[in-house]
């Protein structure tokens, strides 16, 4: 702009300057006569070259100017799409406000609720504490009266002694209903509870999830160099898929999860009505070899949507904290299932990854996983832990396994589709639970699973 200006001072100058060059007619004193006169060629060079550099400087000019005004409607059209994005953002984050103030005012009606719920318990647990007290007392009064009975003065006592003992049996026998009637409602108002407990968490756990999400939305909304304070609020790993469950989530499938004190591993959950199950082992098609050694069983192989063993060390870090159940599910080739559960506890690599059933109850079917008080050690072809002196389980039948002897239960064998091998010694390496269907049948498909022992309180 500034050549601009100066290339037009410079033309106007040099125009005054040369205005007596240019051509004009002049008169004589005497005669008419005329004279032409011009300018001087380098002059008018001289202009026209100026003029030149004004039409370039100013054509530049304009140029520069569009360029100018094109960025800054561009910006101006940025601007106004963020403000029109703050706005929708805005507008939507009332809306999610508006939710969760309805979720809050449903959940302190719940919370309320549970609050009643707990008094009444509190309140019928009183009344059986002074149903049971005053049972007590009737009893000892009923044995004083039977003592006497017993020891009444001959026949002629002994016909109405006889009708208070009947009335005293009545009376207790009635005392005795009363108290299975009050013991089963409060078992009634225990599971509602638990249940009520359950749905809580399971809100708290959503507006929790869904506050983080409207917070990493308007994070992303929001241009990473404007002044507002960036946040990010990431969820803590889950410990186990029942930890998932309370959390919210429903859907059977494969999870990261961080038991305590371990580093995160992926894991498949099965997500149940009551709670959710950490899956530790499967077997449906046979295809995965389970003929592997120690290493292998201690780490975990197969895939995590088929077939699969989860891996011994990451069992026990899931189990050590806490008081867990391991469920067990077969199924045979006639689809006839069967489930059996076991409260356990799995010891660490130092006890070879014993195995203690905590149920001392030894029934049939739960007899072919029972173990003696100190335990039964995991067991492969290449490290012998079984209880039989003479001959290796593992290498004898096949995979891993809590070997007492060579003849109970391998969930881990080989997989054999109907129909079975006809020789005897290869049908006993397949997968079999001796006390369902018997050493020599091999099962269809197995799954075990573990979940924290609060769940088989509330199925």
């Amino acid at each position: 702009m500034k050549v601009t200006v100066t290339n037009l001072m410079f033309c106007t100058a040099l125009l005054a300057t040369t205005g007596s060059g240019f051509p004009f007619e002049r008169k004589g004193a005497v005669g008419k006569e005329k004279r032409v006169q011009y300018a001087a060629w380098d002059d008018v060079n001289v202009l026209a070259h100026g003029l030149l550099q004004l039409g370039q400087g100013l054509k530049e000019h304009v140029d520069k100017t569009k360029v100018q005004v094109r960025d800054i409607t561009a910006k101006l059209k940025s601007f106004n799409g963020t403000v029109a994005d703050l706005g929708k953002l805005a507008q939507r984050l009332q809306e999610d406000n508006n939710v969760l103030k309805a979720r809050t005012e449903g959940l302190e009606a719940r919370e309320s609720q549970v609050l009643n719920i707990s008094s009444e318990l509190r309140e019928k647990a009183e009344e059986l504490l002074t149903e049971k007290q005053s049972v007590h007392e009737r009893m000892d009064r009923l044995e004083e009266r039977v003592n006497g009975a017993v020891q009444g003065d001959g026949l002629q006592g002994a016909s109405g002694n006889f009708s208070d003992v009947r009335t005293i049996q009545g009376m207790m026998e009635a005392q005795n209903r009363r108290i299975d009637e009050l013991v089963d409602r409060i078992k009634q108002q225990q599971e509602k509870l638990d249940k009520q407990n359950i749905r809580i968490r399971t809100l708290q756990n959503q507006i929790q999830m869904n506050l983080q999400s409207f917070l990493k939305r308007k994070d992303d909304v929001i241009p990473q160099n404007s002044s507002i304070e960036q946040r990010d609020s990431p969820l803590d790993t889950a410990s186990d898929c029942h930890e998932l469950f309370l959390r919210g989530e429903t859907t059977s499938g494969v999870y990261t999860i961080k038991p305590l004190q371990s580093e995160p591993f992926e894991v498949f959950c099965e997500m149940t009505a009551d709670g959710g199950w950490t899956v530790i082992q499967r077997r449906q098609d046979g295809s995965v070899d389970f003929d592997q050694l120690w290493q292998a069983y201690q780490g975990g192989f197969g895939n995590l949507n088929g077939e699969f063993w989860l891996g011994l060390e990451k069992i026990h870090s899931l189990s050590k904290d806490g008081n867990y159940v391991l469920k067990v599910q077969l199924s045979d080739w006639r689809d006839d299932t069967e489930t059996i559960t076991y409260p356990f506890r799995l010891s660490g690599e130092e006890n070879n990854y014993s195995l203690h059933i905590l149920d001392n109850t030894s029934r049939n079917l739960e007899s072919a996983l029972s173990t003696d008080p100190a335990g039964l050690p995991f067991s492969t072809r290449d490290k012998d832990n079984d209880q039989k002196s003479d001959i290796n389980c593992a290498k004898h039948l096949s995979g891993g396994w809590w070997f007492s002897n060579c003849g109970h239960s391998n969930l881990n064998g080989r997989y054999f589709s109907t129909p079975p091998p006809k020789q005897r010694h290869q049908r006993k390496q397949g997968v079999f639970w001796k006390t369902w269907r018997g050493r020599y049948y091999p099962l269809k498909t197995t799954v075990m699973m573990i979940a924290p022992s609060e769940i088989e309180n509330k199925s």
